[in-house]
C-alpha cells in the first residue's frame, strides 16, 4: 500500500473503484505484481452470504486470478519465465488446471483483446474478469477487476454487464494517473524544530 500510495494511484482509484461498485453492485479490487503471487492494494466490497476473504496486503497465486493473469500479459516472455520460476509465497496449494503452454497461449489471447477471465480458478464460486491499469508511459501497473459469484452471476453476464463498465474505469483511472505523473511534483522538506 505504501509503493501505491506514493504513485498517488490509490487516491485516484478509490472513487472509480467506489462507482464501479456502485454501477455492478459487485466487489472491486486492484492488485499488483509481486514476485508469482498478486497482493490486493485496494479494495470496495459489498456485503455477501458468500464471500472471499480479501483485505489490503491478501496475496494469491497470479495464475489463479483474473488480475494476475493480465498482469502476467504484459510481462515479456523472459520477465514471466523468471516470475513464474519464483515459488507463491500465497499459502494455497499449486494449481494443475492447465500446462505452461496453455497458460503462455491464454497471456497472449489476454495481452490482445486486453483484458482475462478467471472463472473458478482460485475457490470454488468465484468468478471474476479484470483489466490492466496503466501508467503515464503506458506500462501496466496494476489490474482491476470486478468479483463475482458463480451462482449468482454468469460468465455471460460478467462480460457483457460488468466488463464495460470495468474496461471504462480502467481507462479512466488510467488516464487520470498519466495526467498526475504528469504534473510537476515538489518534496518539502520539513524542518527540525528543536534545531532551528
Amino acid at each position: 500500500m505504501a509503493y501505491v500510495g506514493s504513485l498517488g494511484l490509490w487516491d485516484i482509484a478509490r472513487p472509480h473503484l467506489e462507482a464501479l461498485v456502485a454501477r455492478t453492485g459487485e466487489s472491486s479490487s486492484m492488485a499488483q505484481l509481486d514476485g508469482s503471487d498478486i497482493v490486493y492494494v485496494a479494495r470496495v466490497s459489498v456485503p455477501k452470504l458468500i464471500a472471499l476473504r480479501v483485505d489490503i496486503g491478501t496475496r494469491f497465486p497470479a495464475v489463479q486470478t483474473s488480475q494476475g493473469k493480465v498482469l502476467l500479459s504484459a510481462l515479456s516472455p523472459d520477465e514471466l519465465a523468471d516470475v513464474l520460476a519464483q515459488p507463491s509465497r500465497a499459502g494455497l496449494p499449486p494449481y494443475i488446471g492447465r500446462s505452461g503452454e496453455q497458460l503462455r497461449d491464454e497471456l497472449t489471447e489476454i495481452r490482445a483483446r486486453g483484458w482475462a477471465l478467471a472463472d473458478e480458478e482460485l475457490a470454488p464460486g468465484v468468478r471474476s474478469v479484470a483489466a490492466p491499469v496503466r501508467d503515464g508511459t503506458g506500462t501496466v501497473r496494476a489490474a482491476m477487476n470486478v468479483t463475482v459469484h458463480a451462482a449468482e452471476t454468469s460468465v455471460d453476464t460478467l462480460l457483457q454487464d460488468h466488463l464495460p463498465r470495468l474496461l471504462r474505469t480502467a481507462g479512466d483511472v488510467s488516464a487520470e494517473w498519466a495526467l498526475w505523473q504528469s504534473r510537476p511534483h515538489v518534496e518539502i522538506e520539513l524542518r527540525d524544530e528543536t534545531t532551528a
